[in-house]
Order: C-alpha cells, then sequence, then structure tokens
C-alpha cells in the first residue's frame, strides 16, 4: 500500500513544468491566457496538498509496516537465541549478541523501508518527468537521460566499497555495546579496584576504532556525491546550450525550453543527493544479510526427527565410552564409563580442571558429547525429546542467575502453574520462610537484577527453591555451597537435603560435608575416571582420594 501511494505522489511534480510551458508560451505568443492557464496556479495548490497527504499517509503505513516486521523478526530472533547451544554463548559477547539479534533489525528493516519509500517516490517521479522530457524535445530527453545515467553509474560501486566496513563497523559497535555492560555488570570490582582509569582506556580505544572506521567510509563513499554534483551540473549546462540552439532554429517553443529545464533541475536535483541515501540502503541490505544468516542456522542441539518423550527415569543413568572436548584435540573428558542407579547420589570431586562440570553439563545436553553414549533408562538421550530430558534435570549452581521480579517469580520459573500450597511448601523446605516473612511484600517483594537485594545464601535457598517446585527426576549440585560463610552454608546444606530426598544426585564439591555420605564418589583427574567408591572404601585405598580428603576437602 505504500509502494503503490509513491506513484501518484512522485508523478504530481509534473504539473508544475506543465503549467510553465503553458503560460511561457501563450504570454510569448501573445495570444490570450487559456481558461486551463488561469486555474492552473489553483490546480498546482490541488495537487500540492494531494501530495502532502499522500506523503503523510505512505510514512504512517511505512512506519507501521516496519516496526510490525521489525518486531516480527526480533521475536523470532530471540526465540532463535533461546535455543542455541551453550558453546554459541561460549565464544560470543553479550555486545554482539545484542547487536546482531537486537539492532541490526532496526538497521535491516525500519532504515531499509524508509530508505525505499524515498526511492520508490523517486523513481516514479524520474520516470513521469522523463516521459514529460521526451514530449516536450527527444533530442534534449536524450542528452538528459545519458547525463542521468553517468551520474548514477557510481552507485553501482557502492556495495564492493562498504561491505567490509560496514561489517568492521558492526562488530566495533558490538565491542562497544559490550564494554557497556560489563560497566553495569561489574560495578562493584571497577569501584573496588580502582578501574575507572583502566576502563576508560578500554571505551578510548573501542570509539577511537569506530572513528577510524566512520572516516575510512567517508573516504570510499564521500567522493560519490560531490561526482554526481559534477556530472549533473556539465548536463544542465549542456541541455541549457543545446535548448539555445533548438529555440534558434524553431525546434523547441520557449514555454517548453523554461518547462524542460525546469523538469531536468527537478529530476537532478534528488539525484544529487541520493549517494547518501544509497549508501544508508546498502548498509540495511548488508544487515539483512546477518539477520538471514542467523535466520538459517540450525541450532547444534536439536531433537532428531521421531524423538522420544522422556516421562521418567526408572532405572538407570548410564555413561559408555563418552568422549568429549571442547576444542579439537584438547579432550576433556576421556573414555568415561559410569552407572548411576536411580535413586543413588554421586559425587564428583577431584582437582580444578579434571571435568567435574562438564561432566554433569552433558547429561542434559548443554553439550553433545564427540563419541560415545549417554544412556538414561537404555535410551540415547541423543534419541529424546530435548525440553522433556531438561524437564526431568533441577541443577542449582555456585552462582545461580535470578531474573529481576518478586521471590514468587522466581520460583515459579520452576513450574509455572504451581499452586500457593506447593510454593509455600518449598519456601518452608528451603528455609526461606524468615527471610519472606522479614521482607515488607513476602512473596511479591522485589529482588533487583539477578537478585542483587539478597544475600548470597538467600539467592542460593531461592535457587534450591526454584529446583524444588520443578520437582525434577534428577538434581545436579554445582558447588552450591562452596561460595558461603559456615552459618549460610548450614541453612543452605539443610535446604539441599531436603532437595535431593528420593532423587537420583549429582553433587560437585571440595568440601567433605558434602561428599562423606555419597552413595558413590567419582574421584575426575585429567578427564579420566581414577577411584570409584564410597568415602569409606575410598579412604582405606589410601590413593587419588585420600591425597584430596587430606589436602582439599578438609
Amino acid at each position: 500500500m505504500a509502494v503503490l501511494i509513491t506513484m501518484p505522489m512522485g508523478m504530481m511534480d509534473i504539473a508544475i513544468p506543465w503549467a510553465l510551458k503553458q503560460y511561457i508560451d501563450t504570454i510569448s505568443s501573445g495570444g490570450k491566457v487559456s481558461t486551463i492557464s488561469v486555474y492552473m496556479p489553483f490546480l498546482i495548490v490541488g495537487f500540492s496538498i494531494m501530495q502532502s497527504a499522500f506523503t503523510y499517509i505512505t510514512t504512517y503505513v511505512n512506519s507501521w509496516v516496519g516496526m510490525k516486521i521489525s518486531n516480527d523478526l526480533k521475536y523470532d530472533l530471540f526465540k532463535k537465541l533461546m535455543r542455541c547451544e551453550a558453546s554459541f554463548f561460549d565464544k560470543n559477547v553479550s555486545g554482539t549478541i545484542q547487536m546482531r539479534f537486537n539492532s541490526d533489525v532496526d538497521t535491516a528493516c525500519v532504515g531499509l523501508l524508509n530508505h525505499l519509500r524515498m526511492f520508490f517516490t523517486r523513481i516514479f517521479n524520474s520516470l513521469s518527468l522523463i516521459v514529460v522530457l521526451f514530449i516536450i524535445s527527444w533530442r534534449l530527453a536524450i542528452a538528459a537521460v545519458i547525463v542521468l545515467i553517468v551520474a548514477l553509474y557510481p552507485l553501482t560501486t557502492i556495495r564492493k566499497r562498504i561491505s567490509d566496513v560496514v561489517n568492521q563497523t558492526f562488530f566495533s559497535g558490538a565491542a562497544i555495546a559490550t564494554h557497556y555492560i560489563e560497566a553495569f555488570a561489574g560495578n562493584r570490582i571497577v569501584t573496588s579496584y580502582n578501574l575507572y582509569d583502566y576502563q576508560m582506556r578500554k571505551i578510548s580505544n573501542a570509539l577511537n576504532y569506530a572513528f577510524k572506521l566512520g572516516m575510512k567510509m567517508i573516504q570510499r563513499t564521500g567522493i560519490l556525491s560531490p561526482i554526481m554534483h559534477f556530472v549533473i551540473g556539465v548536463g544542465v549546462a549542456v541541455i541549457i546550450w543545446m535548448g539555445s540552439y533548438l529555440i534558434s532554429y524553431n525546434l523547441l517553443s520557449a514555454g517548453g525550453f523554461v518547462a524542460f529545464v525546469t523538469s531536468v533541475i527537478m529530476l537532478y536535483q534528488p539525484i544529487k543527493n541520493m549517494g547518501n541515501n544509497f549508501n544508508a540502503v546498502q548498509t540495511s541490505l548488508l544487515a539483512i544479510e546477518r539477520v538471514f544468516s542467523i535466520l538459517k542456522e540450525t541450532p547444534l542441539i536439536a531433537n532428531r526427527k521421531n524423538a522420544i518423550p522422556l516421562a521418567s527415569i526408572k532405572d538407570k543413568i548410564e555413561y559408555k565410552d563418552v568422549y568429549f572436548a571442547y576444542e579439537k584435540d584438547r579432550p576433556i573428558l576421556k573414555k568415561i564409563n559410569l552407572t548411576i542407579e536411580v535413586g543413588q547420589t554421586v559425587a564428583l570431586v577431584g582437582n580444578s580442571g579434571g571435568g567435574k562440570t562438564t561432566f554433569v553439563n552433558l547429561l542434559p545436553r548443554f553439550y553433545d558429547i564427540n563419541s560415545g553414549k549417554i544412556l538414561i533408562d537404555g535410551i540415547d538421550i541423543k534419541n529424546l525429546e530435548l525440553d522433556s530430558l531438561r524437564e526431568k534435570i533441577a541443577i542449582v549452581f555456585q552462582d545461580n542467575f535470578l531474573f529481576s521480579g518478586t521471590i514468587r517469580e522466581n520460583i515459579l520459573l520452576g513450574r509455572s502453574n504451581a499452586t500457593r500450597q506447593e510454593i509455600e511448601r518449598v519456601v518452608k523446605l528451603a528455609y526461606l520462610e524468615e527471610v519472606v516473612a522479614e521482607l515488607p511484600r513476602g512473596l511479591d517483594t522485589n529482588i533487583g537484577e539477578r537478585g542483587v537485594l539478597l544475600s548470597g545464601g538467600q539467592r542460593q535457598r531461592l535457587a534450591i527453591a526454584r529446583a524444588l517446585i520443578k520437582n525434577a527426576d534428577v538434581v545436579i549440585l554445582d558447588e552450591a555451597t562452596s561460595a558461603l560463610d559456615t552459618q549460610s552454608e548450614a541453612i543452605v546444606q539443610k535446604a539441599i537435603n531436603n532437595l535431593t530426598k528420593e532423587r537420583t544426585v549429582f553433587v560437585i564439591a571440595h568440601r567433605l560435608s558434602t561428599v562423606r555420605n555419597a552413595d558413590k564418589i567419582i574421584v575426575l583427574n585429567q578427564g579420566e575416571i581414577v577411584e570409584t567408591g564410597t568415602h569409606t572404601d575410598l579412604i582405606k585405598k589410601n590413593g587419588a582420594y585420600t591425597l584430596l580428603h587430606n589436602t582439599h576437602l578438609t
């Protein structure tokens, strides 16, 4: 609709040169002014009113369409982002993600559509004016069109000139965005370590790099508009010279000449500045390519065809010859073989970097193994529906992410349809009752971004409440108490005991108190299982576990 409206809007400009021709020809011939000529000023005013109305309508409709498409694309991209595998977030900084999944859409949609409206208006305007030129004088029209083609030719080189600079500019913008995000998230570190100068140097370097790219863009494209100005200036001069010649031989009337020159000026004037607009359109097109490259991507970790829903875990979990590496030829886990019966508590211990966290991250398929199999009740987890698999696993990390909002909202993230009674129950089991009772709005108290208004122990208990309400078959505790003081740890450990009752549990820990009572302790060293057994059995062996016990676990 917006494009169709540009047709009459662009064509209405022919009224002015046509009116001039009528006036000049009548006056120069000494004849009586015709009725049409008398009313021509009013017709021009009428055309102008209609053109203004069309301009408003097409601007409104175009903006509506642009924002609708932009919102739909952002929604689709965010949906895509939510399904990206963990390795994607490992490799990309927050600024790049924000630019690729959000800012690029605005550049692609709103920017492109606004410029397309202008281009369509100018195309129909130019076509109608060219028709008028040929009606007035085909000789001059041919010269005018040749000048137009020569003036527009430099635009064909814009894409080659700017594509690499635009992409570099995109990443420089992403780097700047990352600095702002880090300044916000790490504000306390900046303050406590007096990192003001360090942060200012980083942003200064990023801004200077963006400045250099901006100037490189000007160097590559800034010459286009001056070239077009020069060519068009020469063209107008040629047309005036030719027009004078044609008038002298009575091949063109004075009115026709004035109308022709007016039409040429109206045709050429927008073209002079089209270089900058065309530059912006090419930038939008490159942004569209980046957007569609994301939409075309298939997540590395996704459901296989005919994936099986996992109703519950009834028998056991098995790791068979599991091999995994984040980077080629740098294995993190090597030939892992382990069977965990339902209801068992398995503790994973070992030196830092031994592969403990990676071991548990493979079960919910945060990453896919390179070789081997992980089986649940004899079924390869790659053949299970991803959502149903993750629905059966609850995780409590060392540093749990809490979303901005209330305590109630964060608990309900575990299961959105939980009843009031169920919420109250998990609050009690997670030892959050006293915390909630002391808050002015209880469960509906806002906890700030990332739960900043709660203490470390309170955040852990809230995370445990979230895991409790999920009521998953498997619980993973990834050093859930290692960052807490002794008093907070004691309370959180009670909450953990409630969470792990009658469930299959994986515990990663550095403290003896969370390992001693495990049904099975796994000692991981350099990605391999070096010992397996209960606390008592392993102490008797006087091997790797005993060494850890005497150094790290006490």
